[in-house]
């Protein structure tokens, strides 16, 4: 049973009765809808932690969706996912993925970034200072896009870019 079948508490149930009423009256195709079903059952499913089944869902959704922005929602949760899982190099890849379908994700970018930052602490850690400072300036890049897609949204990510000296603007807003 889909998990947005399976809720145990009513306004969890009324809510899926709606959305899935309102699915059905949405003036879309079919291929549509049924995307739409399973991208709503792997949200619900990376909510709850099970991860393995929002990405089935994922998948499946990928398959019959058409919109390059919804595709692009659909690669984004994704990425997270594999990124919790520690799959740095799969998120930097769905990540790109997800841009490739719509740039204008600033969320993809800082999350790029902080794998980026992660790997240059670490080997700034070991002594690679040249790695490090690849890692760190590869962040920059990423994250200076993210700051221009939704400046003042990421002011901890500006003070970094400001402090390392790796902002290449002044002013983001």
């Amino acid at each position: 049973m889909p998990r947005t079948q399976n809720k145990d508490n009513f306004i969890d149930k009324t809510f899926t009765v709606m959305a899935d009423l309102i699915v059905k009256m949405m003036p879309i195709n079919d291929k549509a809808k049924r995307a739409y079903v399973y991208y709503r059952d792997g949200l619900s499913a990376q909510n709850a932690g099970d991860y393995a089944e929002a990405l089935e869902n994922y998948e499946e959704s990928l398959k019959l969706e058409e919109s390059p922005f919804d595709r692009s929602e659909t690669l984004k949760n994704m990425a997270i996912i594999y990124m919790s899982n520690g799959d740095e190099d799969l998120a930097l890849d769905t990540y790109q993925r997800a841009l490739d379908q719509n740039s204008n994700q600033p969320s993809c970018l800082k999350n790029m970034g902080l794998i980026y930052e992660k790997r240059g602490r670490t080997a700034q850690e070991a002594g690679l200072q040249d790695e490090a400072d690849q890692l760190f300036d590869r962040a920059a890049d990423v994250w200076s896009q993210a700051v221009r897609l939704y400046p003042g949204g990421y002011l901890d990510i500006e003070n970094w870019l400001k402090t390392t000296g790796r902002s290449n603007i002044d002013v983001y807003f």
